[in-house]
C-alpha cells in the first residue's frame, strides 16, 4: 500500500518551523496569482517548460507535484511566489517553506532528466510594479537527493500511521451497522439513494420530510462507501449551528454503537468564536498561541490525531495542553480527519479550505449538503460584495496619511456615479471601470501600507479593506448572473449617502464546479421543490438524481386547515389582526398548548401579539426580537417544555422557521400567516427582471418559490415524530390556489371547509 502526497503538503508538514504569521501573506487574489504565473512563464524563452508534472518515491511514499516551470537552456527550475508589498519583510520560515518545495521539485526534475546538477530558482513576482525577484542556486543531485529523503523520512512515521489508520477506518466502516437497528420509514430509501449515488459517481438531490433522520439517513451510507469507492474524505457541510450539532450528535450515536470505530470526526467553527486572543494579531510578537505554534504543532497534530470526535471543546482542550491557536489546528486537523463537519463557506467560498485542499491533495471526497434549499441565498452571498458611503467616509478621516489619497479617489469615483443617478435606487449591466481601478489601486496601498506596518491597522480600516478585496474580487466574475446596484440612503440629508452592490443572482456558474469536483455530491431538504428551481440556481450536473422520499408521517398526524377568508397581504394588513387573534385564541382554548405563530414582519408580529395580550391576557407569549444572540434563540426554545402552554411569535424565515426540534408536546401546532413572499422592493424587482431574462419565470423564482419554501419549512417544526399529533393554519386566501397547493407536500390532507368561522 502506497501514501500519495503533494510536493507542497509534504513541505508543509516537514518544512514549516517557528512562529504563525500572518502579517506577510501573498494577497493577490487567485485570478492575480495566475496572471502573475502567465506573466512571468511569458518572458522566458520558446524552450521554457510550464507546469510540469513530476513525481518520484521514497519507501512507501509517492510523492507527487507541478514545477512552474522549467528552463532546458539554463537548466534551471523555477518555483514562482505572486505578492505585492516588500519583500524584505517575509518572514524567514516563509522563504524556508518556499526553498524547501523547490529542492523537492529539484530532485524530481534530476530524476526525471538523469541530471547530476541544477539550477533552483525562487521567483518572487510583485504583481503590481510586474517586477521580479529572483534567488538562484545551483544544486547537485545528490544533495537535493539527500534532502528529498530527509523530508520523506520526517513525514515517513506519520505517513506509515495514517496508512494503518485508513486501513482500519475502511476495514471497520465496511463492517459498520446501522446504529438503531431498523431503518426509520423513507430513511432506507434515503440511505440506498446516497449509497448508489455515491457508487455511481452521481450527484444526487434528496427531498426527505422533516423528521425523517437525514442526517443518519445520508452520513451512514457514505460511510460505508469509503472503503469501496477509495474515499478520502466525507464533508458535512451545514447552513446554521444547529446543523453542525446534528451532524456531531450522529457521530457520537455511531461511536456509542461502533464502539471499535477508528473514525476521526472534525468540527471547524469561525475565527472569531476560536480565537483565545481576539485582541491579539496573529504573529508571534503580539499572540503568545502564535509564538513558535508550528514548533509546537506536531506534538498537538499527534495528541489530536489520537481523538475520535473532534468537536470545538475536544481541540481547544488539546490546543490548551500544547500551547497552539486552536483555530490553526483544526485547520491542519482538516488535513488528517475522515470526515469534517463544517460551514458551507468552507467548501463554496471563494478561499474555501476544504475545497483548496482537495484540490491541491488530489482527494476523492463525498460532500453532505444539509438544508441544501439554503445554498441559494449562502451562495448569492458568498458570490457578492457590499460597500457602505458611511463606512469608507468614517475611516477617510482616520486612515494614516499615506492612505488618504488612494481612500479619497475612491470617494471621488464613487461620487460621480452616485451624483448621476437621480433614482434612490438604479441597477446597471457592468459595473464601472473607473471606480474599480480606483478600488484596486486603494487595496494595493493599503496592502502595501499593512507590509510597512506590521503592527496592522486599526479595526474599522482592516475592514474596508477586506471590503474593497472582496469587491474587486467579485468584479473579476461579473457577467449576466450578476447585479451592479446603487442604493442611496438617508435620504432626509442634504447629501444623501450611498451603498454599492455587485449582487449575484444566480450562484450556479460558481456553485456547479464544486459539486462536479466531488466524486458524489448530496443535496438533502425537507424542500428542494421544485426540482428545476434548484438545479438552475445551484448549477447541479445534468445527470443528476432527484429523488422524493416517501413521508414517515401520515396524513392524520397533521391537520393542516387553509384559513382562506382572512388576506395578509400588506394593504390587508390591519383588517387582518383581529381574526388572526381570535383564530389563535380559539384553537388554544380548545387544545391548550405550545404553538409557533408566524409574520412576515417583526411590525405585523408585534401588532397581533400586543392585540392577543389585550383581548386575551392569560394566553402566555413568548416573542422573537431583533438580532437575538445565541444565548436569548436558546432562551426562547427553552419556553417551550412538555408542561409549558402558550404561543411563540416569530418571523417566517427566521432563527425559529428551520433547524429547531420541538419534539411531543413542545410544539403541538403552528399559524403561518403569510405566503412567505420576498418584500417587494426595487432590489427584489430587478432580480426578478433578471429572472425572467434568464429563466422566462421571474416572479415564481423570485417571490413564489423561496416564500412557499419558508411555510413548508415553518410547518415542519410540528411533526417530528411517528408519535407526534399537531395542527397547522396556513392563513392567507392565496393559500386556497391549486398552484401554490401543488408546492406543499404531497402528504398533507389539505382542509379548508373546517377553517370557516
Amino acid at each position: 500500500m502506497s501514501y500519495r502526497i503533494a510536493v507542497r503538503a509534504l513541505c508543509e508538514f516537514t518544512a514549516k518551523s517557528g512562529d504563525l504569521d500572518l502579517r506577510f501573506t501573498p494577497s493577490p487574489t487567485a485570478l492575480e496569482g495566475i496572471v502573475g504565473h502567465r506573466t512571468v512563464a511569458s518572458r522566458r524563452s520558446e524552450s521554457y517548460q510550464s507546469e510540469v508534472a513530476l513525481e518520484g518515491t521514497f519507501g512507501q511514499l509517492q510523492v507527487k507535484g507541478r514545477a512552474d516551470g522549467y528552463d532546458p537552456a539554463q537548466n534551471c527550475l523555477e518555483e514562482v511566489k505572486t505578492y505585492r508589498g516588500d519583500l524584505g519583510k517575509q518572514p524567514a520560515n516563509h522563504r524556508q517553506l518556499h526553498w524547501a518545495q523547490a529542492k523537492i521539485y529539484g530532485w524530481l526534475m534530476c530524476c526525471k532528466l538523469q541530471l547530476e546538477q541544477i539550477n533552483l530558482a525562487l521567483v518572487y513576482f510583485d504583481i503590481v510594479s510586474e517586477k521580479e525577484t529572483c534567488l538562484v542556486q545551483a544544486f547537485r543531485a545528490d544533495a537535493l537527493q539527500a534532502f528529498f529523503q530527509q523530508q520523506c523520512q520526517l513525514f515517513l512515521q506519520w505517513a506509515e500511521q495514517e496508512m494503518a489508520h485508513r486501513a482500519a477506518r475502511n476495514h471497520a466502516a465496511q463492517a459498520l451497522t446501522f446504529p438503531h437497528g431498523n431503518f426509520r420509514p423513507g430513511q432506507r430509501h434515503l440511505a440506498e439513494s446516497v449509497f448508489k449515488a455515491v457508487s455511481t459517481g452521481r450527484c444526487l438531490m434528496a427531498q426527505a420530510p422533516t423528521g425523517i433522520g437525514k442526517t443518519l439517513g445520508t452520513l451512514f451510507p457514505l460511510l460505508k462507501a469509503l472503503a469501496p469507492q477509495q474515499l478520502d474524505k466525507v464533508y458535512f457541510l451545514t447552513a446554521k449551528t444547529p446543523g453542525r450539532q446534528l451532524a456531531l450528535d450522529a457521530a457520537q450515536v455511531l461511536f456509542a454503537r461502533n464502539a471499535s470505530l477508528p473514525l476521526r470526526v472534525l468540527e471547524m467553527v469561525a475565527r472569531d468564536k476560536a480565537c483565545e486572543h481576539p485582541d491579539k494579531a496573529c504573529h508571534g510578537e503580539s499572540c503568545p498561541l502564535a509564538q513558535g505554534f508550528y514548533d509546537r504543532l506536531p506534538a498537538a497534530r499527534q495528541a489530536a490525531s489520537q481523538l475520535r470526535l473532534l468537536d470545538q471543546a475536544a481541540l481547544r482542550d488539546v490546543a490548551a495542553q500544547h500551547s497552539v491557536c486552536p483555530y490553526y489546528l483544526s485547520q491542519e486537523m482538516a488535513r488528517w480527519a475522515d470526515v469534517v463537519v463544517a460551514d458551507y463557506n468552507y467548501y463554496f467560498d471563494f478561499s474555501a479550505l476544504l475545497f483548496g485542499l482537495a484540490q491541491l491533495n488530489q482527494w476523492k471526497i463525498a460532500t453532505l449538503v444539509d438544508e441544501a434549499h439554503n445554498l441559494v441565498e449562502r451562495g448569492r452571498q458568498m458570490y457578492s460584495a457590499t460597500l457602505d458611503q458611511a463606512t469608507l467616509n468614517s475611516v477617510r478621516k482616520t486612515a494614516p496619511e499615506p492612505l488618504k489619497k488612494s481612500l479619497q479617489r475612491v470617494n471621488r469615483e464613487w461620487n460621480s456615479l452616485h451624483n448621476a443617478q437621480l433614482a434612490p435606487y438604479q441597477a446597471y449591466d457592468k459595473a464601472p471601470e473607473k471606480l474599480l481601478q480606483a478600488i484596486s489601486l486603494c487595496s494595493a496601498s493599503i496592502g502595501d501600507y499593512l507590509n510597512d506596518h506590521p503592527q496592522g491597522l486599526d479595526s474599522g480600516l482592516q475592514n474596508v479593506y477586506f471590503e474593497l478585496l472582496q469587491f474587486a474580487r467579485v468584479a473579476e466574475l461579473f457577467d449576466a448572473h450578476y447585479l451592479f446596484d446603487i442604493s442611496k440612503r438617508d435620504l432626509e440629508r442634504k447629501k444623501p449617502l450611498s451603498q454599492l452592490c455587485l449582487r449575484n443572482v444566480v450562484p450556479a456558474a460558481l456553485i456547479g464546479p464544486r459539486l462536479t469536483a466531488a466524486r458524489s455530491c448530496i443535496l438533502f431538504s425537507a424542500t428542494l421543490s421544485p426540482r428545476h428551481y434548484y438545479a438552475d440556481l445551484l448549477g447541479t450536473p445534468a445527470d443528476t438524481v432527484w429523488i422524493d422520499v416517501e413521508s414517515p408521517f401520515a396524513a392524520e398526524q397533521l391537520q393542516v386547515q387553509i384559513v382562506s377568508r382572512i388576506s395578509t397581504r400588506f394593504n390587508h394588513r390591519q383588517a387582518s389582526l383581529e381574526p388572526i387573534v381570535e383564530l389563535i385564541a380559539r384553537q388554544f382554548s380548545e387544545r391548550p398548548g405550545n404553538y409557533l405563530a408566524f409574520f412576515s414582519s417583526f411590525d405585523y408580529l408585534q401588532q397581533v401579539a400586543q392585540l392577543l395580550a389585550e383581548r386575551h391576557p392569560q394566553i402566555p407569549r413568548w416573542l422573537q426580537s431583533r438580532g437575538m444572540a445565541e444565548g436569548q434563540r436558546q432562551a426562547f426554545l427553552e419556553q417551550f417544555t412538555a408542561d409549558s402552554r402558550g404561543i411563540g411569535f416569530a418571523v417566517l424565515g427566521g432563527a425559529f422557521g428551520e433547524g429547531i426540534d420541538l419534539p411531543g408536546a413542545r410544539l403541538i401546532g403552528a399559524f403561518i400567516a403569510t405566503l412567505g413572499l420576498a418584500q417587494l422592493n426595487p432590489v427584489n424587482e430587478q432580480m426578478k427582471r433578471r429572472m425572467a431574462a434568464i429563466f422566462g419565470a421571474g416572479y415564481d423564482y423570485t417571490y413564489l418559490y423561496p416564500g412557499v419554501q419558508k411555510v413548508v419549512q415553518a410547518a415542519g417544526r410540528v411533526i417530528r415524530t411517528q408519535q407526534d399529533r399537531g395542527v397547522v393554519m396556513l392563513i392567507d386566501d392565496r393559500f386556497a390556489e391549486g398552484r401554490i397547493q401543488q408546492l406543499l407536500p404531497q402528504w398533507w390532507q389539505l382542509d379548508i371547509a373546517q377553517a370557516a368561522p
